[in-house]
């Protein structure tokens, strides 16, 4: 029996790259329902090849072209945010979460709440409802797989039958783009500049976010809700060559990593077999090319962000919703060239010092939340100009 496959996000960089992985395994997996936000010509395309029951447009302008381009497929069209939350309750025995954003938390909710198998390549679902979340994974019997390459590599050595072994979790983080700028250089940085990452081809928001370590920070709030640890039990460390993905450290001064190339379909791959192993077409390490493998501390003065979403997670309630919220808003607004590099970190700051916003106890609560920190973030960027 062919294993059925979700996708959330089919266009976006994940998307594409488990679209590549299932090509090349079609007498053993099935594509049944994508979604796209807008690339409705990309989403089509896909849909011909593939041929799924069901292929959603976020953007609702675009039924009708999506509508039209797929007659006679026989595939099942629909379009809106709550579309895409059907999409994630359609059948299929493996679920994709590629949304980017907090916009990936209802659909993946939906898949979770179904007891799907879902790959969880969307942080923000553990980032800005992480109790919510596990909790809805444990009622429903659901599976969830991490494929963020840190976390899909801490999931492959965590010693999950006794985890009083664990001492530590090490997040390793490439550094980005600006690793070795000087803060004083840093306020000149460009959009064109920070979605230039040195390792990975990844989308504009995880580039810019990559760029400004936000990425590691709210990687360690999902960690802490991944695996059974402390906040303290979790460190950042800085390996500029991307080899090293993760690493767990043992009380008895074990440390057991995973290593690969920087290639986001070998942890897909790793998510869509499990708890079997497939082939991927990634490189293969050449360790007499990769003998230099480096490691540093994590400069917290020209990259604060992490500290920042430590100090959320710390925080709890409605924090990391609005860190969330904020640095999505500020990301976006320097694409946009509205604010400068430095001013994203400098709007989720002053969003989380002036919220003043109560735990949420609903996704729509958690929803409530983040429209008004990104209403509050606006306001900021507004003050900044």
């Amino acid at each position: 029996m062919k294993k059925t496959v979700s996708i959330l996000g089919s266009t976006g960089s994940i998307g594409t790259s488990t679209l590549d992985i299932l090509s090349r395994n079609q007498d053993d997996y099935e594509l049944v329902a994508v979604t796209a936000n807008k690339n409705v010509s990309l989403l089509v395309e896909q849909c011909k090849e593939f041929r799924p029951q069901l292929a959603v447009i976020g953007d609702e302008s675009l039924y009708s072209e999506l509508k039209q381009a797929l007659a006679g497929t026989g595939i099942e069209v629909a379009a809106g945010g709550q579309a895409i939350v059907d999409a994630g309750k359609h059948p299929s025995d493996f679920l994709m979460a590629g949304i980017v954003g907090s916009a990936g938390l209802k659909p993946t909710m939906a898949a979770i709440r179904r007891g799907a198998t879902v790959g969880l390549a969307n942080k923000e679902c553990l980032v800005c409802a992480g109790e919510m979340f596990m909790g809805e994974v444990t009622k429903a019997g659901a599976t969830l797989l991490p494929v963020d390459s840190e976390h899909n590599a801490i999931f492959q050595v965590f010693g999950k039958d006794d985890a009083s072994n664990v001492e530590r979790i090490i997040l390793t983080a490439s550094g980005g783009p600006f690793r070795t700028t000087a803060k004083a250089d840093m306020a000149s940085i460009t959009p064109e500049q920070a979605v230039n990452h040195p390792n990975w081809d990844m989308g504009a928001k995880i580039s810019v976010d990559s760029a400004t370590m936000m990425n590691k920070g709210l990687e360690l709030i999902e960690a802490y809700h991944l695996f059974p640890v402390e906040i303290n039990q979790i460190d950042v460390l800085v390996h500029p060559q991307s080899v090293v993905h993760s690493m767990v450290e043992y009380k008895d001064g074990s440390i057991l990593s995973q290593m690969g190339p920087p290639d986001m379909r070998t942890p897909i791959a790793y998510a869509l077999a499990w708890p079997k192993r497939m082939a991927a077409p990634v490189a293969r390490l050449d360790f007499n090319k990769t003998s230099n493998l480096t490691f540093e501390q994590l400069d917290n003065e020209r990259f604060p962000a992490v500290n920042m979403c430590r100090n959320a997670l710390e925080e709890g309630g409605a924090a990391p919703i609005v860190l969330n919220a904020a640095n999505e808003i500020a990301v976006e607004s320097f694409l946009n060239k509205k604010i400068g590099y430095l001013d994203i970190v400098t709007v989720v700051a002053q969003a989380l010092e002036k919220h003043n916003y109560s735990a949420p106890a609903s996704l729509d609560e958690v929803d409530n939340i983040d429209q008004k920190a990104r209403g509050l973030a606006l306001d900021i960027i507004t003050g900044l100009n």
